[in-house]
């Protein structure tokens, strides 16, 4: 026993070495671009996705290489990866999407979310019938916006569609994000939130008979009726932003003077007019 106890001895520094050793193993680091530090092993690396492991794991995992800053690795060489010369964007799933080719001194209108401010319930109908209000009206003022120029509606629906977003989640991207989805250096956002009240009036309708009977008295009937109505008034308020080059240049808030069903429509054309894009001609 005393002939093995040196053995021994030797045996448990081993085993207490290599597990040191095994738990001071050094990992890769992935340093997204949101500062996110993800400690794992490398598998593969391609033009578009890296592939990974997390420590004590075998699943791997992919992330797209737009979402990367570094890599670290454990041997101690690091890559960068370039997200200035990325052509690409995130949408709302994380997925990449592909920015448009820029166009300069051109303006996009988006959706314009068209919400009950009681419910929070939005109608996407409602949110494309303001768009293509506010649409229609830059194009027709087109002379007075000159030299900017108004991005076809279906284009600029179609780069949203593709990176989805809508009516619903238009408010939740940036606006940086959105003008590289578009190519476009300038944006209007405008944006309607309403509540409904109703009124009654009662109308009342009087008529009278006059009668002679046989003794020359004469007897009077009269007769009257009420009508009630009942009249829905609609309490806007019509937000309204615009954007150069990701800067807001003009923010403004009006609740139309009438509470009629379509009096929104006349706050977007007092502010459109009053906005630093249009020019008096």
């Amino acid at each position: 026993m005393k002939n093995l106890k040196p053995f021994l001895i030797v045996f448990l520094l081993l085993g207490t070495f290599f597990s040191f050793a095994q738990g001071e193993k050094k990992l890769d680091k992935i340093i997204k671009r949101d500062y996110q530090i993800i400690d794992c092993k490398i598998a593969k690396i391609s033009d578009k996705q890296v592939e990974y492991s997390l420590p004590g794991e075998t699943l791997l995992i992919v992330l797209d290489v737009s979402q990367i800053a570094r890599i670290d690795f454990a041997s101690g060489r690091s890559q960068t990866f370039d997200v200035s010369a990325s052509n690409t964007s995130q949408d709302n799933s994380g997925q990449p999407v592909t920015a448009a080719t820029m166009k300069t001194n051109t303006i996009a209108v988006l959706p314009v979310p068209y919400v009950n401010s009681d419910s929070q319930e939005g109608s996407e109908d409602m949110a494309k019938f303001a768009q293509n209000d506010l649409y229609n009206k830059l194009l027709d003022k087109s002379a007075n916006i000159f030299p900017l120029t108004v991005q076809d509606l279906r284009t600029t629906n179609s780069l949203l569609h593709k990176a989805g977003i809508n009516h619903n989640n238009i408010d939740e991207t940036p606006i940086e994000d959105l003008e590289k989805i578009l190519g476009v250096d300038n944006i209007v956002a405008a944006k309607v939130s309403y509540t409904i009240g109703s009124g009654t009036t009662a109308t009342t309708y009087s008529s009278s008979n006059t009668k002679s009977n046989d003794n020359n008295k004469k007897k009077t009937n009269d007769v009257s009726t009420t009508t009630a109505n009942t009249q829905a008034y609609y309490y806007y308020t019509v937000y309204f932003d615009m954007y150069k080059n990701t800067t807001k240049v003009y923010s403004q808030t009006r609740k139309p003077f009438l509470n009629v069903k379509d009096s929104w429509m006349d706050s977007i054309t007092y502010l459109l007019k009053r906005s630093p894009i249009y020019v008096k001609k």
